[in-house]
């Protein structure tokens, strides 16, 4: 954890950044939408296996443990998760270019055709709720949140004793 005293109050901006990205996690995790979003791609799949397939597809091929630091939760989540895509046939172990002994996951041809379904559905869902944005919002709006999560992934990469910054690390 990081030794710099965290600032004596958030600024008003902040607050309201803080509170709609709180709105739109609650509405983008409610099992229900999750639910939802899986049928219309037709990927029978839980959140947790969504998040690591995507992970996988923009940045693939990874070790268990890259995943298991990308995704912010414990190398055994990420091995069973893992083993579960690997049985519905979406991902497949190939072996590190740079240590033999190590394996990296990969997309099959089913795990990205099932990745573009969700992403597609998902941004249809998207379009609709945003059909009365001009172009020119909706691309400073990607623009901006691309330069957010950006910042809050070097923040979080500095905050950890022993890790350098890249905040190339989260774009895709």
């Amino acid at each position: 954890m990081s030794t710099e005293p965290l600032p004596a109050a958030a600024s008003p901006e902040v607050v309201e950044i803080e509170r709609a990205l709180t709105r739109i996690t609650y509405l983008s995790t409610r099992a229900r939408q999750h639910e939802r979003l899986m049928a219309l791609a037709g990927v029978p799949l839980d959140r947790a296996a969504v998040a690591l397939l995507r992970q996988v597809a923009d940045s693939e091929p990874l070790r268990p443990g890259e995943l298991a630091q990308r995704l912010g939760v414990e190398a055994s989540h990420v091995t069973r998760t893992v083993q579960q895509l690997q049985r519905s046939g979406y991902v497949t172990r190939v072996p590190d270019p740079h240590d033999r002994r190590a394996q990296r996951i990969q997309l099959t041809e089913p795990g990205r055709e099932a990745v573009g379904r969700v992403r597609e559905v998902g941004a249809r869902g998207m379009q609709l709720a945003l059909a009365a944005w001009a172009p020119e919002e909706l691309r400073r709006l990607a623009a901006l949140f691309h330069r957010m999560v950006d910042d809050f992934m070097a923040y979080a990469v500095e905050d950890e004793p022993g890790q350098e910054a890249d905040a190339s690390a989260g774009t895709g």
